[in-house]
């Protein structure tokens, strides 16, 4: 069965022509994201509608260069294409160059910023190994989830809405599980010096990226780039896909620009949370009590609206660009029709990705690629337990009518590949 649900169409290949843009779709989410910024912009800050405005963009970036932590990992667990953990590395190692200097300084641009970052130990291995399997039964990572969902794919609106229940559930349980043994945050900035950690760190994204081609190489004898179109110029850059290694660095940048305007690294899941506690709390459960939201920025973050949450606001944004996005490649044609064991696999993947998340300070965005562009040890621990959940994960996805490698072969076979 083909599966719906992947969040980045890897080896996909495009016709040269143009397609036929969906107006509707697209009018719709430019009048939003410039409304938006605005509003924001006048009732807060600036800084919050220029949030908004990045997060619209990234979900663009997300959509059209079919960037994807998901179908990367399983593809290479499955097949051994490398392709998308080789654009992870890329967009790993521009992050860390822009961020490791500038948080060893503590400002950018005078602006005050910091890392992120959690302890090492049995919450965030417990945490990524959940996360791990469940984006791949629930078909996204937490951006993932947010793009596709904004794309108009309908099966990954289900896995949102239990990544947010999920994410609540963890928000309530992660006093408990913060108390198991740890060793506290390890900054590698702090203990080497940014340069030490800058080498050490490049080196291991290197080590990587040899590693699959190594392994594609042995298995298939040629290496794959990624995504193949016929499409140049202005039309590709309007309508995708785009090269795989320009998504990475334009999400590279887009975080860098997310650390000056907010303070921190880009991350995604703290606002499930939020969402989650306040629903509950509008059916009358007291969150507020929970050890979670005890601490004064998140007792904050309870009282006041969504709109003045960092995480929110950009959340918002990605959904609204990937929507934008898939008008203009004319793809916006949400689907209803789920099959069951699909849509049980959805929710029980979104259960886990939120649970999972919380347990592990972070997502792919806010733990993976926030974590280890922050020098955070954690962001590394979570790599490696997160990908051991996704081998489990990968194989496990055939009991609920999943295909193990999405539209992989057909991609390679020349077919053009939508998920």
């Amino acid at each position: 069965m083909t599966d719906l649900s992947v969040d980045a169409r890897l080896l996909a290949t495009e016709q040269g022509a143009a397609p036929r843009i969906n107006s509707a779709a697209v009018t719709f989410a430019s009048a939003l994201v410039v409304a938006g910024a605005l509003a924001l912009a006048d009732y807060y800050t600036w800084r919050q509608g220029a949030l908004f405005l990045l997060g619209a963009a990234l979900g663009v970036v997300l959509y059209h260069a079919l960037f994807g932590f998901t179908s990367a990992w399983r593809v290479f667990i499955s097949n051994g294409r490398g392709a998308g953990l080789r654009a992870q590395m890329v967009m790993l190692a521009v992050a860390v160059l822009l961020f490791f200097p500038v948080l060893a300084q503590g400002s950018l641009f005078g602006q005050p910023v910091h890392g992120e970052y959690g302890a090492v130990g049995v919450s965030v291995l417990v945490g990524a190994f959940l996360f791990g399997l469940g984006m791949q039964l629930g078909g996204g990572c937490a951006s993932g989830t947010l793009y596709t969902a904004g794309g108009g794919n309908t099966r990954m609106l289900v896995t949102l809405i239990f990544f947010i229940a999920g994410s609540a559930l963890g928000a309530w349980h992660l006093p408990w599980w913060s108390a198991q043994p740890n060793v506290g945050q390890i900054s590698l900035i702090s203990a080497w010096g940014w340069v030490a950690a800058l080498l050490v760190s490049l080196t291991g994204f290197v080590a990587i990226a040899l590693l699959t081609i190594v392994i594609e190489r042995h298995r298939h004898g040629t290496l794959l780039s990624g995504v193949t179109t016929q499409r140049r110029g202005w039309r590709r850059f309007l309508h995708g896909p785009w090269p795989l290694v320009a998504g990475a660095v334009a999400l590279a940048l887009g975080n860098f620009a997310t650390l000056y305007l907010a303070g921190r690294p880009w991350g995604i899941t703290s606002a499930f949370a939020l969402w989650g506690s306040k629903i509950l709390t509008g059916l009358g459960v007291d969150v507020a009590s929970w050890g979670y939201w005890q601490t004064p920025a998140r007792a904050q973050a309870l009282r006041e609206s969504v709109f003045a949450d960092i995480t929110s606001v950009m959340d918002f944004g990605i959904i609204l660009g990937a929507l934008l996005a898939s008008g203009l490649a004319g793809k916006f044609k949400p689907g209803w029709k789920v099959p069951p064991r699909s849509l049980l696999a959805a929710v029980v993947g979104g259960l886990m990705l939120g649970y999972g998340a919380r347990l592990a300070y972070g997502c792919n965005i806010g733990a993976y690629f926030s974590g280890i562009a922050s020098a955070s040890v954690h962001g590394w621990l979570w790599l490696v337990a997160a990908f051991l959940g996704s081998v489990l994960g990968t194989y496990l996805r055939p009991w609920f009518g999943l295909s193990v490698e999405g539209n992989l072969a057909r991609a390679q076979a020349g077919a053009t590949a939508r998920d």
